[in-house]
């Protein structure tokens, strides 16, 4: 049983300047777990004179109940309690979906400090050692909470991005070929009778370019609904080891010429590709292949150079697709993510903005990397690696 006292067992006013810190935590639930009373009731009663809302347990297993039932905002936790101590208290946390991502405070003793650092590495945020002051405890929840409301402020940021991309994209991606091919087979149908045969091919093209288009925007969806699945239970795309390596040199240029037709620019396609193989499943690798070379097309001019290159360096094999269209600042860089599309107000472009990401995340989940560097208005250079040990 844990008995080491606060510094001091009176609960004294708050501060004015702590007090009025962060008026956002006002109300703010914090779990205290401790098998002490004394400890519970001296953290208790400071909290609530800062305005905080506390509960308290008096050991694991009521404390994890007690989270699961009320959602707190933060836990304050004793390491040494029998029963459940805080190791196998913040592991029932961690693992619960509801309350996984509650931030956590550690007390310890002094002669359990070394034992810190085991519970940093189970998921804990901070930890305070007994004894402390009433301050050093305000100090840690208000740092642990702000911490937490930043992070929730940065997600509920990228959610509204990604609401508005989605919003702003997908009605023009699924409309737009769904009335080429309503317009255009309508006019058929209705004038079958006296349009000329090379009026009916051209229109036939027409419906076909945006019935694939159509095609390829639902296939990405499903395709990046897949691999985020997989993605989410920490799993990798395996290779059999009865399929046979894929011969980069073979298999990039009939993707890549498919691609500069399908964009009215096989003139623009340059390969400079040496003789590799890597050991990995023909289908996502041309995926790959297929999204890295379609954006090169999509975000350069006709008429500027789109390249892809292969070489072995030791034992990493990298392919590298260049364009010379407008590229993106480092700061786009970092915000590559799904659906995410950047300057779609002021550039007319095609897609949902799932190609990069699904050429990122596969490549990740084959075992490998996906760099980008750009020069905004020079040249953009995308690289996926592979580790090849047998070469």
């Amino acid at each position: 049983m844990t008995t080491a006292p606060l510094e001091t067992t009176a609960v004294p006013p708050p501060p004015v300047e702590a007090a009025a810190a962060n008026p956002s935590f006002k109300n703010a639930k914090v779990l205290v777990i401790d098998d002490t009373a004394e400890i519970r009731m001296i953290i208790s009663e400071s909290l609530k004179i800062y305005g905080f809302t506390t509960l308290v347990a008096e050991d694991g297993v009521s404390g994890v109940e007690m989270a699961r039932q009320h959602s707190p905002d933060l836990i304050i936790c004793d390491i040494n309690m029998p029963n459940m101590d805080g190791y196998a208290t913040l592991t029932a946390i961690r693992t619960n979906d509801a309350i996984a991502t509650t931030p956590f405070i550690f007390l310890s003793g002094a002669t359990e400090k070394p034992n810190v650092r085991r519970g940093m590495e189970l998921g804990a945020d901070d930890y305070l050692t007994k004894p402390f002051t009433h301050q050093e405890l305000i100090t840690a929840v208000n740092a642990r909470l702000t911490k937490q409301a930043e992070l929730q402020r940065q997600s509920d940021k990228k959610l509204d991005e990604l609401r508005g991309n989605i919003t702003l994209a997908l009605p023009h991606e699924l409309r737009t070929p769904l009335h080429g091919i309503l317009g255009l087979s309508s006019l058929m149908i209705e004038d079958h009778a006296t349009m000329r045969p090379e009026d009916v091919l051209e229109n036939a093209r027409f419906i076909h370019e945006s019935a694939s288009r159509l095609h390829r925007l639902i296939e990405n969806f499903l395709i990046f609904s897949q691999i985020e699945l997989i993605a989410s239970e920490s799993k990798r795309i395996e290779t059999p080891l009865s399929a046979p390596p894929v011969r980069l040199h073979e298999c990039v240029p009939p993707i890549a010429k498919a691609v500069a037709e399908r964009h009215r620019r096989p003139g623009d396609l340059q390969l400079l590709l040496s003789p590799a193989e890597l050991l990995a499943p023909e289908d996502n690798f041309k995926k790959i292949l297929e999204e890295l070379i379609d954006n090169a097309f999509k975000f350069s001019e006709k008429g500027k150079p789109v390249t892809i290159s292969s070489q072995m360096i030791e034992h990493t094999l990298s392919l590298t697709v260049t364009d010379h269209g407008r590229g993106l600042t480092p700061e786009q860089v970092a915000k590559v993510a799904p659906h995410m599309q950047f300057d779609r107000r002021t550039y007319e472009q095609q897609g949902a903005g799932l190609g990069l990401i699904i050429a990122k995340r596969l490549t990740e989940l084959l075992g490998g990397q996906l760099s980008i560097e750009s020069n905004p208005g020079v040249e953009t250079s995308v690289r996926i690696s592979f580790e090849v040990p047998w070469c």
